[in-house]
């Protein structure tokens, strides 16, 4: 914008140098968002609030930790005890981790209901999927951080897996490690990605996936496209401006979310041992293997189809599979209804097959494993994989439901 153009003062100045009001005209004031936006689209936003308040509070955690295989878990301790607040600085970044999963599980469920993946959203789902993929990195590092029991042999067994990859599995899990056990090496290498490496590639990747959504539009619950229908101006008649409409409606669900955010740091932070392990209260020791070695909640639904499979190659190969299949959900959903509102019997029963079948890998995965835990984590695995089979060969040619021309 030249200094000739209307806008004067300040931000005129700002505006000849940098396109300022025109990023916001481009991603707040002038983008036109669905009028229909329901509660489900409230997790997008809210995970762009827990990446900064991990963000803020790691940066305060980082002011204090001592990445040492020796002073790791007693500099734990000391910002719990000894620094002021540091108690709820770590609690704020523990519960935020899980709180981080919550919202980004929600937010992708959304957009499996609503089709927010189909044609021409495969990139959004994409970079959604490779900041899903960098923040399990960044929560398997950090987990080691605290140097506890659970967190140093669930690193161990985590990472003794990349061996049984054939010829170079030996070579590969002793580069992650940078020794032949979790130790001092693998404590530095973790901190230096969890703080520096992973998280520049999480905010890159946000910022690709906001410009990748803004370029192509928002979906909505109807999945219509609100672009096919605009008035004399070329602004969308089922659109409304994202500033102030939904920053307003957002802070609703801010407020909302961080009651319960509060709830859980200040009365239950350790949320039955699922946010914070009790074995992770105890300094971790490499002779003593604890009787039950589980992952985070947030991975044991992989971790239960890891363990489903007998032979240990091929429970790795599910287990990354079960990511894979993900991201190439655009392209086994071949149906041209996007919304589960308008979609077939047939596509709500497969739904449902995958809620119970990865809620069920979740809850078992967390469980030591037992003859009939296993064969119920086969079952499950069956059923989380043939979603996504029964997907490519029900979307061909489903029986949908008219779908309006406008948003209801």
């Amino acid at each position: 914008m030249s200094e000739d153009n209307n806008t004067k003062g300040l931000l005129g100045w700002i505006d000849a140098r940098f396109p300022l009001s025109k990023m916001y005209d481009e991603h707040l004031g002038k983008y036109y968002a669905p009028k229909n936006f329901n509660f489900w689209y409230f997790f997008g936003s809210l995970a762009l609030l827990v990446l900064v308040l991990q963000i803020v509070t790691g940066i305060f955690l980082t002011m204090h930790y001592k990445p040492d295989g020796d002073m790791a878990f007693k500099s734990v301790e000391h910002i719990m005890r000894d620094v002021d607040w540091g108690w709820l600085i770590r609690y704020l970044h523990s519960t935020g981790a899980s709180a981080f999963f919550i919202v980004v599980y929600l937010h992708m469920f959304r957009a499996l209901i609503y089709g927010s993946y189909q044609k021409p959203r495969e990139l959004i789902w994409l970079f959604g999927m490779f900041i899903f993929l960098a923040l399990m990195a960044e929560a398997f590092m950090g987990y080691l951080l605290p140097w506890g029991q659970m967190s140093y042999w669930g690193a161990q067994v985590i990472i003794s897996l990349f061996g049984a990859v054939p010829i170079v599995g030996d070579e590969l899990t002793l580069w992650i490690r940078g020794d032949f056990v979790v130790s001092d090496a693998t404590l530095n290498r973790f901190f230096a990605l969890h703080v520096v490496a992973v998280p520049i590639v999480l905010l890159m990747l946000v910022v690709m996936h906001i410009i990748a959504l803004h370029e192509v539009g928002s979906n909505n619950p109807d999945g219509i496209d609100i672009k096919k229908t605009k008035d004399a101006n070329g602004v969308p008649l089922d659109g409304i401006p994202f500033h102030p409409y939904y920053s307003v409606k957002d802070l609703v669900g801010v407020v909302v979310f961080l009651i319960l955010f509060s709830v859980v740091v200040f009365f239950m932070p350790e949320m039955g041992g699922y946010f914070l392990e009790y074995a992770n209260f105890v300094p971790a020791n490499q002779f003593k293997t604890p009787e039950h070695i589980a992952p985070v909640w947030y991975f044991t639904p992989f971790y239960a189809i890891l363990r489903a499979v007998p032979d240990k190659l091929l429970g790795v190969i599910a287990m990354f599979s079960a990511i894979v299949v993900l991201f190439l959900l655009p392209w086994f959903d071949r149906g041209k209804v996007r919304s589960i509102r308008y979609r077939s019997t047939s596509f709500k029963w497969l739904l449902a097959m995958l809620i119970v079948s990865f809620v069920g890998l979740g809850y078992l995965g967390a469980l030591p494993s037992t003859g009939i835990r296993t064969l119920f984590a086969q079952i499950f695995s069956v059923g989380y994989f043939g979603f996504f089979v029964g997907l490519w060969f029900i979307s061909k040619n489903e029986i949908t439901k008219p779908v309006p021309e406008r948003v209801q």
